[in-house]
């Protein structure tokens, strides 16, 4: 916990403040390209910016730790270890794949939220994954499980899309005539079932063997073009 409370203090976070049960209000959220803005200048290493970001941003620290953990006895533990990982959510965050951070922050600061809770387990005695660690909003209660299952894959959805996006970009540009009709049609990038190397080759009058060595070409060029 030293450790916590020391880069908390070194990172501006004022977490003295946040009470999760108490009325004191939190700065106002920024807008996306606020956002975008202050994290461009941030990595152009500009720490106002960064301070800025996570101050901005502690409403999100404890809006989840009343979404997920209501009844939990020490919130202001929950809130300080949040907020690490919100610290290092926007050191690490990349603006420019597209995600929002709101959804990536939320991943991070559940995920040092976890760790606590499996650094508990470690030291403490054994605990089943199915014990209750504390309730919903509902009342119904909430288990190691419950939190180790948790999946949020906005942020992966999105950055796999922009990648695909990003594919067939080059598959325009990158590849030549022949590439692209064969990348095209082993992969399925008009809408029609991707096929098979045997049946790309009988419909362009190809032997197999050559259709292999395109793609494979092509493929590299993808590669190196990503």
């Amino acid at each position: 916990m030293l450790q916590q409370t020391l880069l908390l203090l070194l990172s501006g976070a004022l977490v003295a403040f946040l009470q999760i049960s108490g009325t004191h209000s939190f700065p106002q959220p920024l807008s996306g390209e606020e956002e975008t803005k202050l994290f461009h200048e941030m990595k152009a290493g500009n720490a106002d910016a960064r301070k800025t970001l996570i101050c901005r941003n502690l409403r999100l620290v404890s809006h989840i730790v009343r979404k997920y953990y209501p009844t939990a006895q020490n919130p202001d533990d929950l809130i300080s270890i949040g907020t690490v990982g919100l610290i290092k959510a926007v050191d690490t965050f990349d603006p420019d794949k597209g995600a929002h951070f709101a959804t990536y922050a939320s991943r991070c600061l559940q995920n040092e939220i976890l760790m606590h809770f499996r650094t508990q387990k470690k030291y403490g005695a054994e605990v089943s994954m199915q014990e209750t660690i504390d309730t919903d909003r509902e009342g119904n209660p909430l288990t190691y499980m419950d939190i180790i299952a948790e999946e949020d894959t906005i942020a992966d959805d999105i950055d796999i899309k922009l990648r695909c996006a990003r594919v067939r970009k080059l598959v325009v540009s990158v590849l030549n005539a022949r590439e692209r009709e064969i990348i095209i049609l082993r992969y399925g990038l008009s809408g029609a079932a991707p096929l098979p190397q045997r049946l790309c080759a009988e419909r362009l009058g190809i032997s197999r063997s050559y259709v292999s060595r395109i793609e494979k070409a092509a493929l590299e060029k993808l590669r190196d073009h990503m």
